[in-house]
């Protein structure tokens, strides 16, 4: 990637800097996932079903889909810190919004507004990420970035849980809020105010579009990471009503599942950095076959624990695929990078439906599995394609 940042006046410390950029992952994380544990909560306040509020998971998901195509290309010529730090300014007053939401339809169109700037914001944030550090270490500077949505299932979203069940839902998002603040207070001190970078284009970013490399890549996250949201969207019902274990066990579940993420975030940076190609194989391969243990595990807090760990850690696959976007990207490097997160939301919206489905036809919670093992093997197919058309291209024609 060509991409780099020159400062004058400022030296660059990229610790701090991927820090303060892993701050608005935090922030971003409690939302998204949160937003999952409280469906239990908000639900009776706005008077609907639980399989009704998966919607508002969905709106979510389609917020970050629409937004981040859109963002990017307007974006295109901002510089990158001035970019992060009014995304982060909208996702703040978004949720706002959604702690004051009175109805469901309400609910809906504030938590799309909340998502349009998740996609855009990892995207940017990524690439000014690694272009602070060497080529072979990309994958680890998107991790660090990715590190604080990871936290933030471990801390953000079961606090937002206990939120949730003592002084009410709608603090989950006002935390969210302030948490947004926080990033954009720490993005405007230490991101470099001088950055120096290849010239882009709204029309240079659209070629991503045209790009069967990108469209292959992000397909494979759309597909391969829904069976992962079909499980999560499902996981604190699935506990109080298939396992049994009470609501005070809700919390335990969700910061397992989230350290699992933190872990796997660490462990798959490393790998992808060494073997780019083998990492999505490797995390959709095993994501299916815990998938299929999921039913089964579900029936005993002591079963589904150790199993939600290592699910958590399959939570991972979009940084490989993010490091393999800035290779075939070319000139669009920003849409691409944002793109990646709309693929990622749009398994967001793919699996908790595909999963409501199987529980409305009476499957039950634990079903959720099993349409998060398709989705996996359907996803290796996808990465399995989108290799094969690399080496084709790749090779002379005759």
């Amino acid at each position: 990637m060509s991409d780099t940042i020159s400062t004058t006046a400022v030296e660059i410390r990229p610790g701090i800097l991927h820090f303060a950029l892993a701050m608005g992952g935090f922030a971003i994380g409690t939302s998204e996932f949160a937003a999952m544990a409280l469906i239990p909560y908000f639900s009776p306040s706005l008077q609907i079903a639980e399989t009704t509020a998966s919607h508002v998971i969905s709106a979510y998901a389609l917020g970050v889909v629409a937004g981040a195509p859109v963002l990017a290309v307007l974006g295109a010529r901002w510089q990158r810190r001035s970019l992060l730090i009014a995304l982060m300014i909208i996702y703040a007053l978004t949720h706002v919004a959604s702690a004051f939401a009175q109805t469901y339809h309400g609910m809906l169109a504030y938590r799309f507004a909340s998502g349009l700037p998740h996609g855009a914001y990892f995207g940017v944030a990524s690439l000014l990420a690694a272009s602070v550090v060497p080529r072979g270490q990309r994958s680890k500077a998107v991790a660090r970035v990715m590190t604080g949505l990871t936290v933030a299932t471990v801390l953000g979203v079961p606090f937002a849980n206990v939120l949730g069940q003592t002084v009410g839902w709608r603090w989950g998002f006002g935390v969210v809020a302030l948490l947004a603040v926080l990033c954009a207070a720490m993005i405007w001190i230490y991101a470099p105010r001088n950055e120096v970078r290849r010239t882009s284009s709204p029309l240079a970013e659209l070629s991503a579009l045209r790009n069967r490399q990108v469209l292959l890549t992000l397909l494979t996250g759309a597909v391969g990471f829904g069976g992962f949201f079909a499980v999560y969207a499902y996981l604190t019902t699935t506990v109080r009503e298939v396992t049994q274990a009470g609501e005070a066990a809700e919390p335990l579940v969700l910061s397992v599942i989230g350290l699992g993420m933190v872990v796997g975030t660490i462990v798959v940076g490393w790998f992808a950095d060494r073997w780019p190609n083998l990492a999505p194989f490797v995390v959709m391969a095993a994501s299916g076959a815990l998938m299929l243990l999921y039913a089964p595990a579900a029936a005993a807090l002591g079963t589904l624990l150790p199993l939600v760990f290592f699910i958590g850690m399959s939570g991972a696959l979009s940084i490989p695929l993010q490091s393999r976007l800035m290779d075939v990207a070319g000139e669009a490097q920003t849409l691409a990078a944002a793109l990646n997160h709309s693929a990622f939301n749009t398994a967001n919206a793919i699996g908790p439906a595909l999963a409501a489905a199987a529980i409305g036809a009476g499957y039950g919670y634990q079903a959720s599995g099993y349409v998060g093992a398709l989705l996996s093997v359907a996803g290796i197919v996808c990465f399995a394609v989108t290799l094969r058309d690399a080496r084709r291209s790749a090779s002379p024609a005759r």
